[in-house]
């Protein structure tokens, strides 16, 4: 074997085992996603929520009605946006003091909170300007969504 073939081969496996930690923090932050709902503080509220959704439907992410009900949960978000880093709101600049990790656990938590609403399409364009998320990595999100198939506005 030649000498660039041994130092390639080296290349392969540490981008291997990097990727491999990174899929490792991936799957522990998603066994841990969200626990602190379970928490009374964020408990109670979000069962008054449910209850409204059974009651009146589904309000879609950015409506009006959307933020009519979300600005009811007020110390229960507080208190998740505290203890859990994939939010925006966790960081005192936001978006741009998150790492790939929080970027990427927000990314999918959008996608499943989209499901959850029963909405057509994760709506990446409210949260990017919700957010100040740049040109750049609001076309990543559009691209991810797009490969992996995700109906997306």
């Amino acid at each position: 074997m030649s000498s660039a073939e041994t130092v390639t081969l080296r290349h392969i496996a540490r981008v291997s085992e990097l990727l491999g930690k990174f899929a490792i923090e991936m799957i522990q932050r998603g066994a841990r996603h969200d626990a602190s709902k379970f928490d009374p503080v964020e408990m109670h509220p979000l069962q008054k929520m449910q209850e409204m959704i059974d009651e009146e439907g589904p309000a879609p992410y950015g409506t009006e009605e959307y933020k009519r009900r979300t600005a009811i949960l007020g110390p229960m978000l507080k208190h998740h946006y505290e203890n859990n880093s994939h939010h925006p709101e966790h960081y005192e600049n936001g978006v741009n003091c998150m790492d790939l990790f929080d970027v990427v656990e927000m990314f999918f938590d959008w996608k499943a909170a989209s499901e959850r609403g029963e909405e057509s399409a994760m709506n990446i364009s409210h949260a990017c300007a919700k957010y100040k998320i740049d040109e750049q990595l609001t076309g990543i999100f559009r691209n991810t969504a797009g490969r992996l198939g995700y109906a997306h506005k």
